[in-house]
């Protein structure tokens, strides 16, 4: 039997396993897995080599289905191959299943979470990289939509894939003419998509994608080739049921009843094939022998330091024992001090420009690869990549957030460059932690205990240079807190973190002048909250609280300290409560009254109530 006509038999069978699938399911998009059936069968039974037996083999090929709204082809690909069970397609969708209406790596094959149109090629991107980084010769394949090549974090990766030579990247684009409410951009205008990929500087070849011969023709052109490769792949959405070809309307519907038995009948009896055999395994590599140490020696300070400073110090000590550890910048590690790890380790470092979404999506790539992403920019930067960061906690990435510049204290560069949100954007995504130090000593030590949590993770950085408060032997595990102040007689409890835990240290010393003495707490650790510790000496010390951070009202330290108490306490927040200017950082603190005078006052009022 010849190579084509195998293809186009398996082909076949991924369309009615696309179909009955979403039709048992109720929902789903079968058009849109139809569209590329050739496209699917050509990868995974004659051009990927892939180990089905073992999904982190290393010398596996790699997909990552951008267009993750085609799932139900991918996992009928995966019972082809003989990695599922056929019986299983009949669970898409159940909330028992692994098999889920877009791809998570809940299914083990699957790594990086897709769905959220546009950030399949930056994630490509990452495991190219990590490929070239750990001496694989595998390749990565990313199957993407035509509609989803309108976001701009598409042609981010496109450009950063280019500086970066990926030889070992191949995008193939599913131009099937359709989006969810009409037509896309161009429609199936392949040279506008030519013009395009070629201005990034990428090789772009245009094929008939329902076309088996021109799919491996295509495919071998693209192993040729010194750059990355798009495959821009004209077909047809709904292809091979008449009445649903091409036509507007049937996005995410399933076929049922009587349109589903006529669509069957059109496209005949399953083919008896045995589709494992066509499987391409690759041979046997080294699997990569990487050196993971976390317990790095810390760094001796003796004046003040910036918090971010000492983030940088950190990086680079980890960066000698820790192998898997590599770092991305956005264009300000010499902000940020990442540039210390840069310098000494080229080969582990990446410069993603000032282009912060695709940033994280590579990072995806990396973590999927089994690296450990630190990639630090300003905090107010990293809201532009929310939605990427919320699917790097969908793909349960380990990843390694650093926000600078954090707060109003950050002074006369004004509102723009302050981060204000980024607390609110990162508590609120399941198991990310979430750490603001105050100090260098403290610093370093949570970057260690976030080098050992497993899954993302956020450390808050502050710019300007602040005392020291702790020892070079603390420990700072996430999940704690620090108790800085305490007497039996305490009236208050005032909590801060990072940059006001010194402003609270200094309200400390002037009301003791005035005999009014307050418990201290550092809660670093943002989230998880020590509830324990905090309800304890709240509890203690009367259930008068202040709660003082350099961050916008809604959704920081406060409401994380007001979710531990439970309502058990009286609470004031001080916080930034509008809009910030520019101005000194002395005068931005007091403006928006979150200094030593305001806590004072605040203590002062609770006392008198």
């Amino acid at each position: 039997m010849e190579k084509r006509e195998v293809l186009e038999m398996i082909a076949k069978k991924l369309r009615i396993h696309s179909l009955k699938m979403t039709a048992k399911a109720g929902s789903g998009h079968p058009t849109t897995c139809m569209s590329i059936a050739e496209l699917m069968s050509c990868l995974f039974f004659d051009e990927m080599k892939y180990n089905p037996e073992d999904p982190d083999d290393w010398a596996n090929d790699e997909l990552v289905l951008s267009k993750g709204h085609a799932a139900p082809i991918l996992w009928a690909v995966f019972a082809e191959a003989g990695i599922i069970s056929e019986k299983s397609l009949m669970n898409l969708r159940k909330i028992t299943s692994a098999l889920e209406g877009h791809p998570t790596p809940r299914m083990k094959w699957i790594k990086a979470a897709t769905g959220s149109l546009g950030q399949g090629l930056s994630v490509g991107v990452g495991m190219a990289l990590a490929m070239k980084l750990g001496k694989s010769s595998a390749r990565t394949y990313v199957l993407m939509g035509d509609g989803e090549c309108a976001e701009g974090s598409v042609w981010e990766a496109a450009s950063i894939a280019v500086h970066y030579r990926l030889d070992n990247l191949c995008a193939i684009i599913d131009i099937n003419r359709l989006g969810q409410s009409g037509e896309t951009m161009h429609g199936h205008d392949i040279r506008a998509y030519e013009r395009k990929f070629r201005a990034f500087g990428w090789k772009a070849i245009s094929i008939h994608g329902n076309e088996v011969n021109e799919i491996l023709e295509a495919f071998e052109k693209a192993r040729e080739a010194v750059q990355p490769v798009v495959i821009l792949a004209k077909t047809i959405k709904g292809k091979g049921v008449s009445f649903v070809e091409d036509k507007n309307g049937w996005h995410g519907k399933p076929l049922k009843g009587e349109d589903l038995k006529k669509a069957l009948e059109e496209l005949g009896p399953i083919p008896q094939l045995d589709s494992k055999k066509y499987v391409r395994k690759p041979g046997k590599t080294r699997p990569r022998q990487l050196l993971k140490k976390y317990n790095f020696k810390k760094n001796t300070y003796k004046d003040k330091i910036a918090t971010r400073r000492a983030y940088g110090n950190a990086l680079l000590k980890l960066g000698k024992i820790n192998e898997a550890v590599v770092a991305l910048d956005g264009d300000v590690k010499n902000s940020t001090y990442a540039e210390d790890f840069f310098e000494s380790f080229p080969q582990r470092s990446f410069q993603s420009y000032i282009a912060e979404q695709n940033m994280v999506g590579m990072g995806m790539g990396m973590s999927a690869k089994g690296y450990i992403p630190f990639m630090a920019t300003f905090s107010a930067f990293l809201c532009r990549a929310h939605d990427q960061i919320r699917m790097a906690s969908y793909s349960f990435s380990n990843i390694k957030f650093v926000g600078s510049h954090s707060g109003v204290s950050i002074g006369a560069d004004g509102p723009s460059q302050m981060g204000l949100e980024d607390l609110a954007m990162f508590r609120p995504i399941p198991d990310c932690a979430v750490i603001h130090p105050c100090d260098g000593y403290s610093t370093e030590a949570c970057v260690e205990s976030l080098a050992r949590h497993k899954g993302l993770s956020y450390l808050r950085t502050t710019r300007p240079a602040t005392q020291l408060v702790y020892s070079k032997g603390d420990k700072f595990p996430i999940g704690g807190s620090k108790v800085l102040k305490k007497n039996r007689n305490d009236a208050v409890v005032v909590i801060a973190a990072g940059l006001t835990v010194h402003e609270a240290l200094k309200a400390y010393d002037e009301l003791k002048k005035e005999k009014i003495l307050i418990r201290v707490i550092d809660a670093y650790s943002i989230q998880p909250i020590d509830k324990e510790n905090i309800t304890r000496e709240v509890t203690q010390a009367g259930k008068k609280v202040v709660v003082v951070e350099d961050h916008f009202q809604n959704g920081g330290l406060g409401d994380a300290v007001v979710g531990a108490l439970g309502g058990k306490a009286e609470i004031i927040h001080l916080a930034i409560k509008e809009l910030p200017r520019s101005g000194t950082p002395e005068e931005l603190l007091d403006k928006y009254g979150i200094n030593a005078r305001h806590i004072k006052m605040a203590v002062k009022e609770l006392i008198a109530r």
